[in-house]
């Protein structure tokens, strides 16, 4: 707890820190991948596989196909990902106390921006945040800082990357992304990490819950005091 700054402003991962989103994700995903003839994907190869943004996987996986598998995919998730929309257990009540006590909070998603904010649009959560950048947004998408950048360049007070920001998310690529930008790395899913899951990007602190982050802020608040 004693390396662990006081944040100033948080950054959250969406998918599936904030929100379940893989089983639509894992639908959409192997419909794409019927289309384009490739083998369909267990679940836990699409949660290991996903992470990093369309842009930066689909012409690795498509080559100079990766336009009409992104199209197919956009289309195919368009249909379905507002009915299968689902809040993860506590995500909302955290969400909410982070606001009650002052702390101002973004969005940076490798999810399509204009389908992030349709989604939180969707929650009634606009106002829970100060940016929300997705994929495309920024002129490269997470891990990159830019897309950090992005978000910050609209939180109150002139907020720039530091360790007085936290970057909280459930994925290797969220907590490159802290370590690329000089941010703290919060790892917040049920599960622990594994020995190597994270390889140099260790997350400083795992929690399990949102009610779990909330006790830190107050107990890293209370110390300040």
């Amino acid at each position: 707890m004693s390396r662990l700054p006081a944040p100033r402003a948080i950054l959250f991962d969406w998918d599936n820190t904030l929100i379940d989103s893989w089983p639509c994700i894992h639908r959409v995903v192997n419909e794409c991948m019927a289309h384009m003839g490739h083998p369909l994907w267990t679940l836990e190869e699409t949660k290991h596989r996903i992470g990093r943004s369309m842009r930066d996987t689909f012409p690795e996986m498509f080559g100079d196909r990766w336009e009409e598998a992104r199209d197919v995919f956009l289309a195919a998730f368009r249909a379905v990902h507002l009915d299968m929309l689902t809040v993860l257990d506590g995500a909302e009540p955290m969400l909410r106390g982070l606001a009650t006590r002052g702390i101002p909070m973004g969005l940076v998603s490798n999810k399509t921006g204009s389908l992030l904010r349709r989604e939180v649009q969707a929650l009634g959560w606009e106002s829970l945040f100060f940016a929300q950048v997705g994929a495309g947004d920024a002129a490269r998408d997470k891990p990159a800082i830019e897309a950090v950048e992005l978000a910050l360049g609209s939180a109150p007070g002139a907020v720039r990357p530091g360790a007085d920001v936290w970057l909280v998310g459930d994925s290797p690529t969220d907590m490159a992304c802290a370590h690329a930008c000089g941010l703290t790395p919060i790892l917040l899913r049920p599960w622990a990490p594994t020995a190597d899951e994270f390889g140099p990007d260790q997350p400083l602190v795992h929690l399990s819950r949102g009610d779990h982050l909330l006790d830190v802020v107050d107990d890293l608040r209370a110390m300040a005091s």
